[in-house]
């Protein structure tokens, strides 16, 4: 451990070095950190403040990563990865956050439930928890399978229209209501759709009889980890409660299955354990 060194974080020459770590270091229960597509999918996003990029650090024994410390969005909230057998590194990483990761005010450090000696640093220096939620996952153990209903069809793979999805999501996340109609403003997504890991020939989305996307699941597949990442995931307002969202996942269940995907992320959201996901990330945030 003495040849721990540290270093702020670029993007121009870390980046894919710490989506490597974090496919390393993953487990279904995050207990070592997010999964690498968390990342990505966020500093890919135009939704993500990247002006404190240089504030998250990286810790390393020679040049194998074993820590790292990031922000999300907000820039208030902090993230934590963490090789096993390097426990230790916990209490400094816990107090790099508390001195140089609050940019904006008060912040907030997010923690798995399995983060065991990072929570129990944050207990040390004063954090206290504040609350939490389940994060949902599908195991591919069994079948996913709620058909899709008369009158849709899926997008075939590889056949994705950006400014379709960006519409659908427009209106899926129900913007029109506070912020008016799409304004037709698609050139942001291509970053994502871009992403050094995006996967877009695996997006799906379900057409109605025009053609038009009312419902759409991203999938950002990552064989090394047999996992599913599902983001984002949507429906327009006037076809919810039709069975899209159901159908769409269950044809992402068919279609990766057959890849050596076992499991699929989900949320939060009441509606994933309707439909069979059950609990499988504890998300907990710790404030002083």
């Amino acid at each position: 451990m003495n040849r721990i060194t540290t270093k702020p974080f670029s993007i121009l020459s870390d980046h894919m070095a710490v989506y490597q770590f974090m496919l390393d270091i993953y487990e279904k229960d995050w207990r070592n950190g997010v999964a690498a597509p968390f990342w990505e999918y966020a500093l890919c996003s135009d939704w993500m403040d990247k002006s404190y990029l240089h504030r998250c650090r990286m810790w390393l024994d020679g040049e194998k990563m074993v820590g790292f410390c990031f922000h999300e969005n907000p820039v208030t909230d902090v993230y934590f990865s963490l090789r096993p057998g390097y426990e230790t590194l916990a209490p400094e990483m816990v107090a790099y956050a508390g001195e140089h990761m609050p940019v904006h005010g008060e912040h907030q450090l997010v923690l798995f439930g399995s983060q065991t000696a990072l929570r129990q640093a944050a207990e040390k220096l004063g954090y206290t928890q504040r609350g939490g939620y389940d994060d949902m996952q599908y195991d591919f153990d069994k079948p996913l399978d709620y058909p899709l209903p008369e009158g849709f069809r899926f997008t075939e793979p590889g056949t994705l229209d950006v400014a379709k999805c960006c519409e659908c999501c427009w209106k899926g996340f129900d913007h029109e209501e506070s912020e008016g109609p799409w304004n037709g403003e698609f050139e942001s997504s291509y970053a994502l759709v871009c992403a050094p890991h995006a996967t877009p020939e695996r997006h799906i989305a379900v057409m109605n009889e025009a053609g038009d996307y009312v419902c759409y699941a991203g999938m950002w597949w990552a064989p090394e980890n047999k996992l599913a990442y599902m983001e984002p995931l949507c429906t327009v307002p006037e076809y919810r409660r039709r069975g899209l969202a159901a159908a769409v996942l269950s044809e992402h269940y068919r279609r990766l299955k057959p890849l050596g995907a076992t499991h699929m992320t989900g949320g939060g959201n009441p509606f994933y354990q309707k439909i069979g996901y059950r609990p499988g990330v504890r998300w907990t945030y710790w404030k002083r």
